[in-house]
């Protein structure tokens, strides 16, 4: 099926369906974070991606779109996408996208990133209600990735200290939000740096910590940035090969988890294969 095909079934299942038309690209999204075949969803997903470009053409301003979009060019980038240009240009795209999502959200906030920090914590309290959170969660991810992407880059890194601040705030309204990403996120955060330059790796243990406990162990990529991110930056291999250990012995099929799960179980065979040489 082609994708001008494809398209025209999107349409025609939204319109007969009664529904709006992210009801399809919502359920397909679905269907891609339940697939536990990289392959083939790595293979379908730059179609869905035009799909998801194509909408935004008729719906610049949709939200709900602006986020899907944001979230699954981030994803293709981090999983999908080897070559170190093209990975920074969807990572560009996607913060770029969520940057608009929370514009559309609240106008107040268009300028976020270029916001002085105490307008912006300023900002963030004044968001404080439940519809508040997947806006911030798609920009604090997307821009949590990007600085990682870049992490080589100081004018990246002076903008860490925004993004702890926007996943604090989302802990703080709902400490169980997303099985536990957004204190995965603070655990990265907290440990892109070694603690000589400015790096807090017992904060970021404590964050990893938190993530495993709310996602009660089923979000298993939580345990491999442990493993890769805390236990290497502090060389404690004993923590890193039994935090991998227990990924690859786990049942990734989950709700909404299986792709990403499948997707950490090969991450944690490569890392445990260099654990020897990594830490002699």
């Amino acid at each position: 099926m082609n994708i001008f095909r494809l398209s025209l079934l999107i349409c025609c299942v939204s319109l007969s369906s009664g529904c709006s038309v992210l009801s399809l690209p919502d359920s397909i999204s679905r269907g891609i974070l339940n697939n536990d075949d990289l392959q083939m969803v790595g293979e379908g997903l730059p179609t869905y991606l035009l799909i998801v470009d194509g909408l935004l053409e008729n719906y610049p301003d949709d939200k709900s779109i602006l986020v899907t979009a944001s979230a699954l060019n981030g994803a293709y980038a981090g999983v999908f996408v080897d070559d170190l240009e093209r990975k920074q240009k969807l990572t560009d795209k996607s913060l770029g996208l969520a940057q608009n999502a929370l514009c559309v959200h609240n106008k107040k906030a268009c300028n976020i990133r270029k916001m002085p920090f105490e307008t912006y914590k300023s900002l963030l309290a004044s968001m404080d209600r439940k519809k508040d959170l997947a806006p911030l969660y798609s920009l604090g991810s997307a821009w949590a990735a990007y600085i990682q992407l870049n992490s080589s880059d100081w004018n990246a890194i002076a903008e860490l200290t925004k993004v702890q601040a926007l996943m604090q705030h989302i802990v703080t309204l709902n400490p169980e939000f997303e099985n536990g990403m957004p204190w995965l996120y603070l655990g990265v955060l907290n440990s892109l740096l070694p603690q000589s330059l400015g790096g807090k790796p017992e904060v970021a243990k404590q964050h990893f910590e938190k993530a495993i406990t709310v996602s009660d162990g089923k979000n298993l990529i939580i345990k491999v940035y442990f493993a890769q991110q805390y236990a290497r930056l502090t060389f404690d291999q004993q923590l890193h090969d039994q935090l991998l250990q227990d990924v690859l012995a786990a049942d990734p099929h989950q709700e909404l988890l299986t792709l990403q799960n499948v997707y950490a179980q090969s991450l944690a065979k490569t890392l445990l294969e260099e654990s020897q040489e990594y830490f002699e």
